[in-house]
């Protein structure tokens, strides 16, 4: 009982209920989200054509399969955006690292790393396609960027607040290795990486949702064929005005992001497992 009534106190805890009781909660709130979409629209406060019910959009799974290529699409889009991932993380690291391991890269570009966080990515689209044309390399390249200008300063972020005097928690570790005489590639290799790394990674998860965003506006932008992901089905059915299959595909966007978040999370708990207070599987 005591453990219920934490969760209707102001900054209560939660930890004391079991994974069961948790699990059912949530569902539940599943359970109400759905009564109410189904409410709005038997009352008719929301137009049909602007709200579907929600049996209707599950009913539009079966065309969107059948006859628009749904999983094809759906793998059109996570393919682009793993490919975007991969490249964005192994261009940031070594630059990042780069600017902001040397004092002079500090000075001349590190100043301004953070500044490209402003950027209006969707304006930048035109740049790429002058660049790169009517392509899927420039859909790859357009991605890559978007994630780029997050992860890069993230980086340089990191590496200035392990170098930061004022920042006790992190600064021993630098303090300590230099004690025992470390060389500056030990000192990258057993301090300045694993630090990095380990600690921009949740920040790498967190970018899950601003992919899906960016990837479902560069596959309205151009369409290549048949199979062009999930965005130019999107628009697809926007254009045809068939309301449930749009919002069947916003709701497949949702459910790949979750499943994505999850297997990001399952892949940093191997790689960090000192993050979560376990011991190595290597």
């Amino acid at each position: 009982m005591s453990n219920a009534k934490e969760l209707f106190k102001l900054g209560g805890d939660d930890s004391g209920l079991s994974k069961t009781t948790k699990i059912v909660i949530t569902v539940s709130g599943l359970l109400f989200i759905a009564i109410v979409w189904q409410t709005v629209c038997s009352l008719g406060l929301i137009p049909e054509k602007i709200l579907p019910a929600p049996l209707t959009v599950l009913a539009s799974y079966k065309p969107l399969i059948t006859e628009y290529d749904m999983f094809a699409n759906a793998w059109y889009s996570i393919r682009l955006n793993l490919m975007s991932y991969f490249w964005a993380i192994l261009i940031s690291l070594p630059v990042g690292f780069f600017i902001s391991l040397y004092p002079i890269n500090n000075l001349v570009i590190g100043k301004y790393i953070n500044s490209v966080r402003y950027l209006p990515i969707p304006a930048m689209s035109g740049i790429f396609i002058a660049i790169f044309g009517l392509t899927f390399g420039m859909k790859v390249s357009f991605l890559t960027f978007s994630l780029l200008i997050y992860i890069l300063p993230a980086v340089a972020n990191k590496v200035n607040d392990l170098q930061n005097p004022a920042n006790d928690k992190d600064f021993v570790y630098l303090q300590t290795i230099k004690t025992l005489g470390a060389t500056p590639w030990q000192s990258f290799r057993y301090v300045y990486f694993p630090y990095v790394t380990r600690t921009i990674s949740q920040e790498i998860i967190t970018l899950t949702g601003i992919s899906w965003s960016y990837i479902v506006i560069v596959e309205m932008l151009y369409k290549d064929g048949s199979v062009s992901g999930i965005g130019a089905l999107i628009q697809t059915m926007t254009r045809m005005s068939h309301m449930p299959e749009v919002y069947a595909l916003l709701l497949l966007v949702i459910v790949i992001g979750i499943f994505q978040d999850v297997c990001l999370k399952f892949i940093d708990k191997i790689l960090f497992p000192s993050k979560y207070n376990r011991k190595s599987l290597f």
